[in-house]
């Protein structure tokens, strides 16, 4: 579509909305040499279109190896939402030193940022409108709607998580990436994590 210059017919929401009354916390990670898993997490929401409707997905993942430690489905954006997909994220795989996350109301509301602080993580938030910040989600969402929803049409729900559910298997587990010298996620984040 990109190299067409096509363009959607629909208006995909905006996942991002900020909250001026919320706290925002600097960037972290200009100048940063991540070298090793569970240095860095980063997440982001972005919306998936089905056949009827749509659901938000956010995923959370490692910014060393680009491992997807964690995602989630939902019909909104809630702050409690967010706060859980974390929390779940920290009981499966620890915590990292670092998470950066963009500035919407969600990552700033109360609930999310107390996770952060209840496990002494040092909190990053990209610039406002500052896509290249999170480069490393930005990519994962490319990849999600280019090499898969895209290219398949979902009834309802179950059916989105059961294709996710494959895509982030095979993410993780089959797909080599280049930055990772033709590694998978999986191979460099179990090679590597602390």
């Amino acid at each position: 579509m990109q190299i067409l210059d096509w363009k959607t017919i629909y208006r995909e929401p905006k996942t991002t909305i900020g909250n001026k009354a919320h706290k925002k916390y600097p960037y972290l990670l200009r100048n940063l040499k991540i070298e090793r898993c569970n240095q860095v997490w980063a997440t982001d929401i972005t919306f998936i279109p089905m056949k009827t409707g749509f659901m938000y997905l956010m995923a959370v993942i490692d910014l060393h190896s680009r491992y997807v430690l964690h995602w989630s489905l939902s019909n909104s954006m809630s702050a409690e939402w967010c706060a859980g997909v974390l929390k779940e994220a920290i009981s499966k795989h620890g915590k990292p030193e670092i998470f950066n996350t963009g500035q919407g109301s969600q990552f700033t509301s109360d609930a999310f940022i107390k996770v952060l602080t209840d496990n002494e993580i040092k909190i990053s938030m990209d610039g406002k409108g500052r896509a290249p910040d999170n480069v490393f989600i930005e990519c994962l969402r490319r990849s999600v709607k280019y090499e898969h929803i895209y290219l398949n049409v979902y009834e309802d729900g179950v059916s989105l998580w059961k294709g996710l559910n494959g895509y982030f298997r095979f993410y993780n587990q089959e797909r080599p990436h280049q930055s990772l010298s033709y590694k998978t996620p999986a191979n460099c984040y179990y090679a590597n994590a602390a």
